[in-house]
C-alpha cells in the first residue's frame, strides 16, 4: 500500500476528510463536438475517470496530469482551475470511507499505444452525455454530462 494511501486511511479512522485528484481528459471530435475518455477501475471494472492521491511535492493539477498518463495513457495539456468536485465511498479493506475529488480537465494531445495500466484498463471516448450514464457516482456524472469547454471567440476583422 502506497504511503499516501496509509496516511489517508489513518485520517478516515480519524473522521478527517481524505482527499484525491481527478483528471477529465477530453477532446474536440471532427465536428467539434466534446468527447471525454472514460477508464475501467481495476478492480471492479466500472467506468470512471483516472484518479488517484495527491502527491508530495506536486500540485493537484500535475498529479491529476500524471495520474491521466498512468491510468489512461494520455498526454496533453492540464488546464489550471479545477472543473469541479465529487465526493464518492472508496472501498477499502475492512471498510468504507468517503473520499473528496477535486476534477481538472485534460485537453489530450496524444494517446499512448503502450502506458503503465494497459494491460488492466480498458478506456474509452464518449460524448460526455454517454459517458455520464455508464459513471456511477452521481455528482460526477452530473460533471460529465454538463462539461463545456470554453471556446476562443473569433476576432472579427474590418
Amino acid at each position: 500500500m502506497a504511503a499516501t494511501k496509509k496516511k489517508a486511511v489513518r485520517k478516515a479512522k480519524k473522521g478527517e476528510t481524505i482527499r484525491q485528484v481527478a483528471a477529465i481528459p477530453f477532446r474536440l471530435n471532427a465536428h467539434g463536438d466534446i468527447e471525454v475518455m472514460l477508464v475501467t477501475s481495476r478492480t471492479t471494472r466500472r467506468f470512471i475517470v483516472p484518479k488517484g492521491w495527491p502527491m508530495k511535492g506536486k500540485s493537484g493539477r500535475k498529479a491529476a496530469t500524471i495520474e491521466a498518463q498512468e491510468e489512461a495513457g494520455v498526454l496533453g495539456k492540464t488546464l489550471s482551475q479545477p472543473a469541479g468536485t465529487y465526493s464518492y465511498w472508496k472501498r477499502l479493506a475492512n471498510r468504507f470511507v468517503r473520499v473528496d475529488v477535486i476534477v481538472y480537465l485534460l485537453e489530450v494531445t496524444e494517446e499512448l499505444a503502450d502506458w503503465q495500466e494497459a494491460k488492466r484498463r480498458q478506456r474509452a471516448w464518449l460524448a460526455p452525455a454517454d459517458a455520464a450514464v455508464l459513471i456511477d457516482e452521481p455528482d460526477l456524472s452530473t460533471l460529465v454530462k454538463t462539461l463545456t469547454i470554453a471556446q476562443p471567440v473569433p476576432v472579427a476583422t474590418a
